[in-house]
């Protein structure tokens, strides 16, 4: 396969500015990505998409290539992941370089490991898959969620499920961002990450945390401190 990865990282964030530098454990937080896509062996050709030179700089540092940077538009609301996936094709075709797998990782993921990665991959391709992606079990049952009405009332929102006694409901799988793996021609065509049909690789919840706010990044400090991405 000739496989392009892409970790998207931005310098401004909502919740958390500067999170995708920000010292995990001793290591700017893109670090743990972008070691992760170098050890698994079958990234190909590791990017990262920033608008900033202060991110490109410490990507090029940890062994990433940033061979352009983004439009500082992308950087910003409405515009997303994928946006940012079809401006990087867009500038490697005008280098004539093309790619039959695209590979996202988000640099917030850092206790995915190169095992996921690899795990992913091979997933995609016994599967001859147009899209598979990292998915991990709620911790709470969703399917016990209720609303409150215009009459200030609780309604289930799953009203069957939530009479089925709980260990005969179905499983709930959020996909949490860790690796997105899908065919370019059937990304660029579905104009979607998560398209149809897609494979998931399941994670388990203490490699699945994804960093956006102030206490998911202390969190993940606690579980490095216990050693959790070691145990990874």
């Amino acid at each position: 396969m000739d496989v392009l990865t892409i970790i998207p990282a931005k310098i401004g964030s909502t919740r958390l500015p500067r999170k995708n530098i920000l010292p995990l454990a001793g290591e700017p937080l893109i670090n743990w990505t972008i070691k992760a896509a170098l050890q698994s062996g079958e990234c190909g050709t590791i990017m990262v998409s920033t608008e900033s030179l202060e991110i490109a700089e410490v990507a090029k540092g940890s062994g990433a290539e940033v061979p352009f940077l983004r439009p500082e538009a992308l950087a910003v609301d409405p515009y997303g992941v994928v946006h940012v996936c079809e401006h990087v094709l867009l500038e490697y075709e005008k280098m004539e370089k093309t790619f039959q797998t695209l590979v996202v990782l988000l640099p917030t993921s850092p206790f995915r490991t190169e095992a996921d990665i690899r795990e992913s991959l091979r997933i995609f391709k016994e599967r001859n898959a147009s899209f598979v992606s990292s998915v991990s079990a709620y911790e709470s049952d969703v399917f016990a969620a209720h609303s409150i009405n215009d009459n200030g009332l609780l309604d289930p929102i799953f009203p069957d499920l939530f009479e089925m006694r709980p260990h005969l409901r179905p499983v709930p799988y959020e996909i949490n961002g860790a690796v997105m793996v899908a065919d370019v021609q059937e990304f660029l065509k579905q104009k979607t990450l998560c398209g149809t049909p897609m494979y998931p690789y399941t994670m388990p919840w203490e490699r699945s945390v994804d960093i956006d706010t102030e206490a998911d990044f202390a969190y993940a400090e606690y579980l490095f401190e216990r050693g959790e991405r070691n145990a990874c």
